[in-house]
């Protein structure tokens, strides 16, 4: 069987002692770094109000990225469309694909501000490994957010005053339906869009669990972007809800998933360490709803404070990060796809230096190329 491709995630991550401008060129740096390398994809996340995250919006990085490279696709995953009309989003990347047609992906996620509400609760809490390898840890609780005033705080500012976003099911609707030329308002006007309508954008949903998502994209015969980098206790849900959901379409034949996955390499295993080392405070960062702060260097990790429940709140994602030589990382890559089935792997990598990063997706490029 031959190799799947590889593509990369960048969340335009800012080190510490560095501005929102250098993380900036740098993603652009690494996008055409990652294109000479081979990656398939090139895909932006988008976060708010994080001080170590400068992805705020996927299309105007898509943007600056394209004007840079000349083959790689660039898309998003994904556009958060709970403080977004279809048409807005529409119309943005129509615009990118009118000067750069073929080459962008659209990828569409629900979240707007609020912590993921999961599918109701579990009594899985033992980590379990599939015979392929993979670690599946027990599903990440985000209740403590419940009433966070950063979150309350982040919804404020991303949804109007006294606005109801539209159930996603019907922004992912009124977004195909408009890219097809077919949306018609109840009143019976037909919207025309330009640039927009017939745009060469690939449309993908992207989800965390076998919830909405999944079998919204399995229903409208769409590719699928499966999450194991950030919640991977529902990777395996996830891709099982959208193949049983899954429609052919004019898009799709068959079900296609991309699955993601948080990797570092370096020559050897130790230096792979020193480099991830950052990862444990900048996660906690996230999961305590403060912001993502920006990446420390090693030393400045060592040196933060730390206790048990720090330890907790981050311990499924460093048992799901693959760290190493590329030989390792590859073989752990090579455990997710067999485990999910994945057309594609999407992959991460934040270290502090950018140097370090480039490195990183260079060794695992040439080494995947060469199995």
């Amino acid at each position: 069987m031959s190799r799947v491709p590889l593509s990369v995630l960048d969340l335009v991550p800012v080190p510490s002692g560095s501005t929102a401008g250098d993380a900036l060129r740098n993603s652009i740096d690494l996008a055409r770094r990652a294109e000479e390398f081979g990656y398939q994809r090139y895909w932006f996340a988008e976060h708010h109000l994080n001080p170590g995250v400068a992805g705020t919006s996927p299309a105007v990085v898509i943007a600056l990225a394209a004007a840079a490279t000349s083959s790689i696709r660039l898309g998003a995953a994904a556009v958060q469309m709970g403080h977004r009309t279809a048409l807005s989003v529409l119309e943005e990347f129509a615009l990118v694909d009118a000067l750069h047609p073929g080459r962008v992906d659209l990828g569409l996620g629900r979240s707007g501000g609020a912590p993921p509400s999961g599918d109701g609760p579990t009594d899985e809490t033992q980590t379990r490994t599939t015979p392929e390898g993979l670690v599946l840890p027990p599903p990440f609780s985000f209740a403590h957010l419940a009433g966070s005033p950063r979150i309350e705080l982040q919804r404020s500012l991303l949804i109007q005053p006294g606005a109801t976003p539209p159930p996603y099911g019907d922004q992912v609707a009124d977004l195909l339906a408009l890219l097809r030329g077919g949306y018609r308002h109840p009143n019976g006007e037909r919207a025309q869009v330009v640039p927009g309508e017939g745009a060469g954008l690939q449309i993908w949903i992207h989800g965390s669990s076998g919830g909405e998502s999944a079998r919204l994209a399995g229903r409208h015969g769409l590719p699928f972007g499966a999450n194991y980098h950030v919640a991977p206790a529902k990777v395996l849900d996830a891709v099982a809800a959208y193949r049983a959901a899954f429609e052919p379409s004019s898009a799709l034949a068959e079900p296609q998933v991309i699955v993601s996955a948080d990797v570092v390499v370096a020559e050897d295993e130790a230096t792979a360490r020193e480099l991830a080392a950052g990862y444990a405070p900048w996660v906690r960062s996230i999961r305590n709803a403060s912001g993502a702060i920006p990446f420390p260097t090693p030393d400045e990790a060592r040196s933060l404070p730390w206790t048990d429940a720090d330890d907790a709140l981050v311990a499924d994602r460093l048992a799901t990060q693959f760290v190493g030589t590329a030989a390792h990382v590859a073989d752990r890559l090579d455990a997710l796809q067999r485990a999910t089935g994945a057309d594609e792997l999407l992959v991460t990598t934040i270290t502090h230096d950018h140097q370090d990063r480039v490195r990183s997706f260079q060794l695992l490029a040439k080494e995947w190329q060469q199995r």
